[in-house]
């Protein structure tokens, strides 16, 4: 009785299949590790790390929500660290930030023209963008770090953009949280929420509504930049550094916290509470096989395991909700 009582809500709620899995996850990894991972340090940790994955999962999740993907965020994440980090010794740290944002916007608005001007498919189009925008933040850096000396990162501006704490968390996850916010508020109180779902559900039939298809595909890709560019801002006022390859495949995590957090890859489909406990999922493994000392050669094999296992678990639950 208990279990057919759970299967409707399953159904209902894509994410709730996640949400178990992190709950296991997060028991197994508790009682195993012998107080190693579970600790407040260590899980303030995850948290500052979700944050900035998080904020570049959100982006990728409205762009997936739109029948779209962008795996150009890696390298959109890394050169909004930079332009933050190169302008915040010159102007206030906030003008940097709201320079970067811009930088992101951009890039996901070239993104957006792109695949609604041309046509071409949007894993070709942000492949290429990933790869573009990669080879100028290597360029620019010439190999080296831009860097802040901590003596220098001083004032209210750095404190809330990375390089601070509210209530014992780094500004970062408060940013997430609002974030999370905003954009829940956008999709369920707002037309363009609705707009988002039927271009992405069947873009035909969005057109045919009335709904202007390729400007909503172009809003959700500068929103993506734009996020994917703040995650950079947070982690670069956090490290005080940043380098060209910042961001390296971050992209993947974030596509794969998206799927693993219930949203379609067809699109039509989108869940942010699901996306980000996908992200926590993810750093949640990382932090876990870093605290048991796997030896580097091993890390990415058994976090490739352990999230298709995540991903297989999440399947099975689902197809079992939908059983009659």
């Amino acid at each position: 009785m208990a279990l057919a009582a759970i299967k409707p809500i399953v159904r209902r709620h894509a994410e709730i299949g996640i949400v178990l899995i992190a709950v296991l996850l997060v028991v197994v990894f508790a009682l195993s590790s012998e107080g190693r991972w579970a600790n407040a340090y260590n899980i303030g940790t995850i948290l500052q790390v979700t944050a900035t994955l998080g904020l570049m999962t959100l982006g990728v999740a409205l762009v997936i929500a739109s029948g779209e993907i962008d795996i150009s965020v890696g390298s959109t994440f890394g050169i909004g660290a930079l332009v933050y980090l190169w302008l915040a010794l010159r102007v206030d740290p906030a003008l940097a930030a709201l320079a970067a944002l811009t930088a992101g916007g951009l890039i996901g608005a070239v993104n957006g023209w792109l695949v609604t001007r041309t046509g071409t498919p949007s894993l070709i189009v942000t492949l290429g963008t990933l790869m573009i925008f990669r080879g100028i933040a290597i360029a620019l850096t010439s190999g080296f770090a831009f860097s802040i000396p901590y003596k220098d990162r001083t004032g209210i501006s750095y404190r809330l953009l990375g390089g601070g704490e509210i209530l014992g968390l780094n500004t970062s996850v408060i940013w997430l949280v609002l974030m999370l916010v905003v954009l829940g508020a956008m999709l369920r109180l707002m037309p363009w929420g609705n707009r988002l779902l039927a271009v992405g559900g069947s873009s035909d039939s969005a057109l045919s509504r009335g709904v202007r298809v390729d400007r909503v595909k172009f809003s959700a890709f500068v929103f993506c930049g734009t996020l994917a560019a703040l995650g950079g801002v947070l982690e670069a006022g956090k490290l005080g550094s940043a380098d060209g390859s910042m961001g390296r495949l971050m992209e993947l995590q974030a596509i794969a916290a998206c799927v693993l957090g219930g949203c379609l890859l067809a699109g039509g489909r989108i869940s942010l509470i699901g996306a980000l406990t996908g992200a926590f999922v993810l750093s949640s493994i990382q932090s876990y096989l870093v605290v048991m000392s796997v030896r580097p050669q091993w890390f990415m094999v058994l976090l490739g395991l352990i999230v298709v296992a995540a991903a297989l678990g999440d399947r099975s639950l689902r197809q079992w909700a939908l059983r009659r």
